[in-house]
């Protein structure tokens, strides 16, 4: 990476990729859709996405668009040292909305960036000073501390688990969620996290990784099925997943010895709350 914060246009046809460092995409002009590993949203100005690293992901550009992006190492100094906190902000993926405060900032940042290009040119300290302070921006307004449940209405799992279910090989989003459970989209990532421990990505993806489980034990469908069935957007996507969790491919599933599975399973609940 060259840079760590960049302003390009995404390509308007369905690109696809996944890297070792993370990503945050903030719409500048146009809009832009993403999926990333089975969380899909579009952005569009003053909103964006986080994309941790080693997601697998898609993405289409809108038109003539011009997309912020942030390149992040998992070892940059805005989330190392005293800004290790800010790395939590890379635990799932996730869509949000700048509120004003943040759109100010984007605005200085952009013509920061500009000033910056006008003179002797931008060093990589004036990008971390900028990048660490949108992300401690965006820390503070997404990953709120722990607040009590007593008088909150808990959200009804059931019924939560029949709707991602009977929508598994669909592009389940944040926003239909919180809509079953008659929440706003912050609210019910807000109390779903209290609830669970997992963000709703990581519960959606729990629940996709089990019902792959269950089509590789009891049928005798080709992965590239079972990955759609279950809301992957390729076999590849649903190869890493596993792997992920896992620690090995689902094709071993199938194989006269699969003994490894039972300690691979347990291990991914682990992986999966990380």
């Amino acid at each position: 990476m060259s840079r760590v914060i960049r302003q390009i246009p995404l390509d308007t046809d369905t690109q696809h990729h996944a890297h070792d460092f993370h990503q945050i995409v903030i719409a500048l002009e146009g809009s832009a859709d993403f999926n990333i590993e089975g969380l899909g949203g579009s952005i569009e100005s003053f909103s964006g996405c986080i994309v941790p690293a080693n997601h697998l992901h898609y993405y289409t550009g809108t038109g003539n668009n011009r997309q912020l992006i942030l390149d992040l190492p998992p070892d940059a100094l805005a989330l190392t040292g005293h800004h290790h906190e800010l790395a939590r902000l890379f635990d799932a993926p996730r869509f949000f909305t700048l509120d004003g405060s943040l759109r100010l900032y984007l605005e200085f940042l952009t013509a920061e960036l500009a000033l910056l290009d006008e003179r002797n040119g931008r060093g990589d300290i004036d990008e971390e000073r900028l990048a660490t302070t949108l992300l401690g921006a965006l820390h503070s307004r997404l990953t709120p501390g722990e607040i009590s449940t007593g008088s909150h209405r808990r959200i009804d799992l059931h019924s939560l688990d029949r709707y991602i279910d009977d929508h598994l090989s669909s592009q389940l989003k944040v926003a239909d969620l919180a809509a079953v459970a008659c929440l706003s989209e912050t609210r019910f990532t807000e109390r779903f996290r209290m609830q669970t421990g997992l963000s709703p990505w990581q519960y959606v993806m729990r629940r996709r990784l089990e019902a792959s489980r269950q089509l590789l034990q009891r049928s005798h469908l080709p992965l590239s099925e079972i990955a759609a069935l279950t809301g992957f957007s390729h076999q590849s996507a649903l190869s890493r997943a596993w792997r992920r969790a896992y620690g090995h491919p689902p094709s071993q599933l199938r194989r006269p010895d699969n003994t490894a599975i039972a300690c691979g399973q347990a291990s991914a609940n682990v992986t999966l709350q990380s």
